[in-house]
């Protein structure tokens, strides 16, 4: 049993090890990609970089252009850097993603009614979260103690009870008196 369990636990250290060099190693890959891009001016380069660290992979999703090994991710460096050459400004690519891709290929969408949702959206939730825990505590405060009105009310009540039963009792007594009588019992 005891071997098993040293089996399983270098198993998953083999396995943990090699995603972790596989992932270093496309890392490096991806920068190596970039890396291989030449500019005429520095501003160029940097346009270059912020704009493949902003622009969304469409196929991933949750990585950059940059980042993702994906074909089409390969694809757009390779457009930005050409329209980067080529003179273009930083907001015309964003323009021309945008245009191909939607908004969402950029990590920093536009305030637009279509995209509102995107930028009000958690707010809106915590809103809604907020608002509804205060009501739920609300409520539960409420339920847990009477106003002093509502307690004497309470004692009234409960006060005339118990003498409404007796008579009701002694009603019951008296006429079972009177029907054992009449059967002469």
């Amino acid at each position: 049993m005891t071997q098993r369990i040293v089996q399983s636990f270098l198993l998953t250290v083999v396995v943990a090890l090699s995603s972790i060099a596989l992932s270093a190693l496309s890392t490096q890959a991806a920068l190596a990609n970039n890396a291989a891009y030449t500019f005429e001016t520095e501003a160029q380069e940097r346009q270059f970089r912020q704009l493949i660290n902003e622009i969304r992979c469409p196929k991933c999703q949750n990585q950059t252009i940059a980042e993702s090994d994906a074909p089409l991710a390969l694809d757009l460096r390779e457009r930005v850097y050409q329209m980067t050459v080529d003179g273009y400004s930083r907001a015309e690519i964003l323009d021309f993603m945008r245009t191909r891709y939607g908004d969402f290929v950029h990590y920093k969408p536009p305030l637009r009614a279509s995209t509102v949702i995107l930028w009000a959206g958690p707010g809106l939730a915590l809103l809604i979260g907020v608002v509804t825990v205060i009501g739920i505590t609300r409520r539960q405060r409420r339920a847990e103690g009477l106003s002093a009105e509502e307690q004497a009310r309470l004692n009234t009540l409960l006060d005339d009870e118990p003498s409404a039963a007796d008579s009701s009792h002694s009603d019951e007594a008296e006429s079972a008196k009177t029907n054992t009588k009449e059967r002469g019992e």
